[in-house]
């Protein structure tokens, strides 16, 4: 076996810069492997986590006849009395806040620019808004009491060349199908780090979101977040109730939901054209070798080599150029999965409806998911091995030595 191995890494040295390229190859295969790996591990991760801080919460409770999709501004469609019904969730032991928040349809107007926006009503000294009070990039933040000043979005604001202190016309849907307009003073400009989000919502206290939507001192949801999400399904049977349906946020982002559950099948879509790339590498590697050596086989089954034997020596082939390529790989793949994951890809104001992307993509390549990859790249090299060692072991001595003349 050792003779074997010997022969075989000498057979590859023959053409090392062919040798070093399949081996290149195979390594940067495997770098993509952990990349694409480690980027959708982290966007799943951290989409869900956006989604549930920005978005959905960790549980809502809505009128039964809420209309998401229509913002629907309805008294009938709205919560009565949202304070009180937030006051006792929030009394719950396994709730951390819940907070009412109203919302309308509006477009911003300054000059000659206009942008549809959301407006959100929120209670600016709830724990729920943490990531607009640390995200304030300019001015100040929101006091329950203003009844002219809004906070925007960083994208919003860049887009309409807007700063903290400019006055905007702010046009909003009120609950009987009118529009009001007033005047509103951008307060502050803030940033959650997603594009797609920070371009559309408008902040402002819920007082003053339900004074000019004529929503009286109803609310469109209760905003949950509870100290544990595991006890979401708990929390939220606790909380049913005829009056009310309570909304999970597994149940608001049924697109990420949806896209978690089949990403292991995407990734071995991913992961089955790139083995194959690699494997078509490795055969094109070791047939070339077979038709380079088609001689030298012949004297090695002339003086008794048996096929087996032959067969054997292409596997510690492959073997070997697996080896090379899998430690080529890991170095330049945790180098970049670490660079990615602490730098980032910058991906623009880019964001898929019903997903919240940041403004750069991230990686966190898990050790299982590292291991897997590794062996699986190892296997499928060892596979790809088995046309030329087959086509080698089949050469009788007489026609492999009359062919090589």
């Amino acid at each position: 076996m050792i003779n074997l191995f010997k022969m075989a890494y000498r057979d590859l040295g023959r053409n090392r810069r062919r040798t070093f390229f399949s081996a290149l190859a195979l390594g940067m295969g495997l770098t993509l492997l952990m990349l694409m790996a480690g980027v959708l591990s982290w966007e799943l991760i951290n989409g869900m986590d956006l989604s549930i801080k920005l978005n959905s919460g960790d549980l809502q409770v809505r009128a039964n006849s809420y209309d998401e999709n229509k913002t629907s501004l309805a008294w009938a469609d709205l919560i009565e009395n949202p304070d009180q019904v937030a006051a006792q969730i929030s009394a719950l032991p396994d709730v951390s806040v819940a907070t009412p928040r109203l919302f309308a349809s509006g477009i911003v107007s300054s000059g000659d620019e206009t942008m549809g926006v959301r407006i959100l009503g929120i209670e600016p000294d709830s724990a729920a808004n943490a990531p607009y009070r640390d995200g304030l990039v300019s001015g100040q933040y929101l006091t329950a009491s203003d009844n002219s000043g809004i906070l925007i979005g960083q994208t919003l604001a860049d887009k309409m060349d807007l700063k903290s202190g400019d006055q905007v016309a702010l046009l909003v849907n009120t609950s009987n199908g009118d529009v009001q307009q007033q005047d509103f003073t951008i307060r502050g400009i803030y940033t959650t780090h997603t594009p797609s989000y920070d371009q559309t919502i408008v902040l402002m206290p819920i007082a003053k979101a339900q004074a000019i939507t004529n929503a009286g001192s109803r609310a469109s949801t209760i905003f949950i977040l509870l100290k544990d999400i595991r006890q979401t399904n708990p929390v939220a049977a606790s909380l049913k109730t005829t009056q009310y349906k309570v909304i999970t946020y597994e149940e608001v982002n049924t697109l990420l939901v949806q896209f978690n559950q089949y990403s292991d099948s995407l990734l071995f879509v991913l992961y089955v054209i790139v083995l194959a790339i690699i494997s078509t590498v490795i055969v094109n590697t070791l047939v070339m070798s077979v038709f380079e050596r088609t001689r030298e086989i012949g004297i090695l089954a002339a003086i008794g080599m048996k096929s087996g034997t032959i067969r054997t020596m292409f596997f510690i082939e492959s073997f070997l150029l697996a080896v090379g390529g899998i430690a080529i790989g890991m170095v330049m793949g945790s180098l970049l999965v670490t660079y990615v994951g602490s730098v980032g890809i910058p991906i623009g104001n880019f964001g898929v409806t019903g997903i919240y992307l940041g403004e750069r993509i991230y990686a966190a390549l898990t050790l299982k998911d590292a291991v897997s990859l590794t062996i699986t790249t190892f296997v499928v090299t060892l596979l790809a091995a088995l046309y030329p060692a087959s086509l080698a072991a089949r050469l009788e001595p007489v026609e492999a030595l009359h062919s090589a003349q």
